[in-house]
């Protein structure tokens, strides 16, 4: 950047701007809203993937992080090629970085201005405007002769006041469009000449449009007297500068539509690959192999939001998994450790394991559902509502489902008998990951799910085997929270009863509870 970027509001400082998630968001809802298989909203949340694209964007303009967002949930994929290329040649992604590095200027999202509604046509009168400081210039001067002018004065200056009364607030916030509209086409134009002087392959995709960007760049330049303190507001109030540069700089926008939109799309998808090999220099990772879709290998797979993570690893080959564990062994951990290692696959061709070959399909979850006071929804509607929407998914395509805890706001038996049935339906033509504790579900899903158990061997060292858990805690771990010898013993006749029922054994009548006045009295309340 030389002086005249100085002078125009982007000189060389650089400070990231803290945009909300909808400002992140928005690349993607305009461009992939109603796309089939991207990431639905909910699986967004239960995957944390806000969080893990903040990890992944420290430094990157708001260019760079919506093209990152808008691969995670499913809207595109990046240039592995591309990718691989930056990160085996860091020389090449710091020069990359570098001409980038101007993109942090940008301090607003102009996603919407380029990809949202078209703008309206600009009116003929804008056109018009320079005449009224020149008129009222003008009647003010024949007023000296001719008193009779001063109304005719009066009456261009209220027109002048009443432009920026109307106006005003919508230049300003347009504003905001151009330097971020400028620091793009200034990015094109250097990807463009670095292409030119290198003959990179991986930036060939700048050539064609990098002199239109040059060109264009200009068309939402302040000019010089705009960035003068003081000089701004008298053009603006009495030259209309505002307002005139509102309507010009919108037709430049609508009249070079096709040729930003080409430029941000190119711009933002360079950016998010630099972002990504950056990453990837300090992390472990492995580039991912294609499997079909019932096919699935993670060797040493960890959670990269985590800190010391358990590396695990799992198998499947045909079928999905019915996963259980002891209580805070971490299933769900390992639920969202696949979904987002999936994602990652299909979105950035990597995933944070030693080897890796998975399916590039959507993923869908639900491990999160809860009730809601507000809207009267109790939690088995949640969960109910979110297995139909499953079901309307799985209705798109191909896709990997990841399920927590199905159905847990109602009885055992229809929570079991309502999870049979969903999980195999969606089991049927999908890949379906499941964990719960319901053990109960592993003989009467065996054919579509294999039975696998996260748990600690003799040595200590957390892994999944097959198989199904054989020695449950939830009772154990009453006695951390201090219930007592008495309730505790009560609660393992109860389960001894329930098992010997649960086999069809003639389990007797139901067992004799210690009274409950006694064992008030023998806690001291």
């Amino acid at each position: 950047m030389g002086i005249l970027d100085w002078l125009t509001g982007a000189d060389g400082e650089i400070a990231d701007h803290p945009f909300p998630r909808t400002d992140v968001a928005r690349l993607h809802d305009l461009l992939a809203h109603d796309q089939p298989g991207r990431v639905d909203d909910q699986s967004a949340r239960d995957l944390m993937l806000d969080a893990y694209a903040d990890r992944l964007a420290p430094g990157t303009s708001i260019f760079g992080r919506q093209m990152l967002y808008h691969r995670l949930r499913g809207g595109a994929q990046a240039d592995v090629a591309r990718v691989r290329a930056l990160v085996d040649d860091p020389a090449l992604r710091t020069r990359l970085q570098h001409i980038c590095r101007p993109l942090r200027h940008a301090d607003a999202d102009i996603s919407e201005h380029v990809f949202g509604a078209p703008l309206p046509p600009a009116p003929a009168w804008p056109r018009w405007l320079w005449l009224l400081p020149l008129l009222l210039v003008a009647s003010m001067a024949l007023a000296f002769w001719w008193p009779a002018a001063w109304i005719a004065a009066v009456v261009l200056a209220f027109g002048l006041i009443a432009v920026q009364t109307v106006w005003m607030t919508r230049a300003t916030e347009w504003d905001r469009a151009l330097l971020p509209l400028r620091v793009l086409l200034d990015a094109h134009r250097a990807l463009g000449e670095e292409h030119a002087r290198t003959h990179s392959p991986w930036l060939a995709c700048f050539a064609p449009g990098a002199q239109a960007a040059d060109r264009l760049r200009p068309a939402f330049a302040l000019p010089l007297a705009d960035t003068v303190s003081g000089s701004r507001e008298y053009r603006e109030w009495f030259m209309q500068a505002n307002v005139r540069r509102y309507f010009a700089t919108r037709t430049a926008l609508t009249t070079n539509l096709e040729a930003v939109r080409a430029s941000l799309l190119l711009v933002a998808a360079l950016e998010a690959d630099c972002t990504l090999a950056a990453h990837l220099a300090a992390a472990r990772f492995c580039w991912a192999q294609p499997a079909g879709a019932g096919e699935l290998t993670l060797t040493d797979v960890v959670h990269p939001l985590l800190e010391d993570a358990v590396p695990l690893s799992l198998a499947l080959d045909g079928t999905g998994a019915f996963i259980s564990g002891r209580n805070g062994t971490g299933k769900s951990t390992l639920l969202r450790t696949l979904g987002l290692n999936l994602i990652t696959a299909r979105a950035f061709g990597f995933c944070y394991a030693s080897a890796a070959c998975v399916p590039r399909l959507p993923v869908h979850t639900s491990m999160h559902s809860e009730d809601a006071l507000e809207g009267g929804e109790s939690l088995y509607m949640a969960e109910l509502r979110r297995a139909r929407e499953l079901m309307t998914l799985a209705e798109q395509g191909p896709a990997v489902f990841i399920v927590d805890e199905i159905f847990r706001g109602t009885n055992h038996l229809e929570s079991v008998s309502a999870a049979t049935a969903v999980l195999n339906a969606l089991a049927r033509r999908h890949l379906v990951i499941v964990s719960s504790h319901n053990l109960t579900l592993a003989p009467l899903l065996r054919e579509r799910l294999a039975p696998l158990c996260v748990e600690e061997d003799a040595q200590g060292r957390l892994g999944v085997r097959p198989g199904v858990l054989e020695k449950t805690n939830g009772i154990g771990l009453m006695a951390a929270y201090d219930f007592g010898a008495d309730i505790e013993r009560d609660a393992l006749r109860v389960h001894a009863w329930l098992t010997r029922h649960a086999r069809g054994e003639d389990a007797g009548p139901a067992p004799a509870l210690h009274d409950t006045a006694e064992l008030v009295s023998r806690s001291g309340v």
